[in-house]
């Protein structure tokens, strides 16, 4: 993809060449990607219990280097992940061929442009911790809206917009504690719950339940819960065409 393809399409080139440079660390568990993959398997469960991924065609929007599409093929689903960020993307079709995983298959590409391509095509979508880094959010829970099938299930995590997750989502988890590399996250462009759920609104997805994520760093340890207030997922379904 181009830079005028880019450009063209719901991407900040800024953050794709932020995450595209430590794109070579993203299957480092120690690296700056450790926080995705102590939170994976809290997230992934959540996701099966809800959608049962065993044999349905999952596509992961904003896969990054793959630490959540891998893992949902490994649960029994047959997954597409994609992305704009060139090297990310590449780092995650390498780890799929290293470590034989079955069932997926990477594309560069936007939410948009597949969503033209492919309507109503997925059973589950994914977009996680992707949200907050896009120029028009709303854009992307629509494509995502256009691409699963009616009944299925569609899947957000982003971080609130308050006092309380600037604190620690940014100052905390940035500046203090250095859980993520500094300038990950912008305060302006994350998304309080309720405009999220506005837009899933407008784009036909009804939310069946939230939960919140936190962090011990006496224990460093992450579980989710009832408080949103900081990091938070939702899911959501199509409303069914049989009445």
């Amino acid at each position: 993809m181009t830079t005028a393809d880019i450009s063209d399409a719901n991407a900040d080139p800024a953050e794709l060449a932020k995450f595209s440079e430590l794109a070579h660390r993203w299957w480092d568990t120690e690296s700056e990607f450790k926080p995705l993959h102590q939170i994976n398997p809290l997230r992934l469960d959540w996701i099966d219990q809800q959608a049962s991924l065993a044999g349905k065609r999952v596509l992961d929007v904003g896969c990054g280097g793959g630490i959540l599409a891998d893992s949902m093929a490994r649960r029994g689903a047959t997954v597409t992940g994609i992305d704009l960020a060139t090297k990310a993307l590449r780092v995650a079709q390498l780890h799929a061929l290293e470590a034989r995983t079955p069932a997926i298959e990477y594309r560069e590409i936007s939410a948009e442009a597949l969503a033209a391509e492919q309507p109503a095509s997925f059973d589950v979508i994914t977009c996680m911790e992707m949200l907050e880094h896009v120029p028009d959010p709303a854009s992307v829970v629509s494509a995502c809206a256009t691409m699963v099938k009616p009944g299925g299930w569609v899947f957000f995590s982003t971080i609130n917009r308050n006092a309380k997750a600037f604190a620690f989502a940014i100052v905390g988890a940035e500046y203090v504690l250095g859980l993520v590399p500094r300038g990950t996250h912008e305060y302006a462009r994350l998304l309080r719950p309720s405009e999220l759920a506005g837009f899933c609104r407008a784009a036909g997805l009804d939310q069946a339940a939230s939960r919140g994520l936190s962090y011990n760093p006496l224990t460093q340890r992450y579980a989710l819960n009832g408080d949103t207030s900081v990091n938070y997922m939702i899911s959501t379904r199509k409303a069914s065409d049989v009445q």
